[in-house]
């Protein structure tokens, strides 16, 4: 029955009552030793904290540059557009229900690998040139968002 369920024995640790009274073996100091940085309250190292020793993501070489104005795509490719049927309209809701982008990222990028047989309408943020080429080729059209 649902008002005899109990949780299993020993699954449920009682809390340690620290600071009350030497007779409960956790008194005075609470269980944190005499004096020292772990005794204080606020007490303790940072995080990646070596005790004074060079930190290891300090100690591996810097290595290249993040540029903090980069614009990323998310890329579709041209094959990935022949799953359409002929003369559809591919919009930026097109390429989130058929799981072909997942995260948009800054945008929608639209690149020349394959081969494109269908005439589709098709809605970017960007195109490659030669897969504005190869849409157009086909008799569809490519709008930039």
């Amino acid at each position: 029955m649902l008002n005899e369920l109990k949780p299993v024995e020993g699954a449920r640790h009682s809390k340690k009552r620290l600071g009350r009274g030497v007779g409960s073996g956790l008194g005075k100091t609470s269980g944190r030793g005499q004096k020292g940085q772990n005794s204080r309250s606020g007490g303790g190292v940072r995080p990646g904290f070596e005790g004074g020793q060079i930190p290891f993501f300090q100690r591996l070489p810097k290595r290249g540059f993040n540029n903090v104005n980069r614009v990323e795509y998310a890329v579709v490719n041209l094959m990935d557009l022949e799953k359409f049927e002929n003369g559809s309209k591919i919009t930026l809701e097109t390429y989130f229900e058929t799981g072909l982008v997942k995260n948009a990222k800054n945008g929608i990028k639209v690149l020349g690998e394959g081969k494109l047989t269908k005439k589709l309408n098709v809605q970017a943020h960007k195109f490659s040139a030669s897969a504005a080429k190869a849409i157009e080729a086909a008799g569809g059209t490519v709008e930039v968002i």
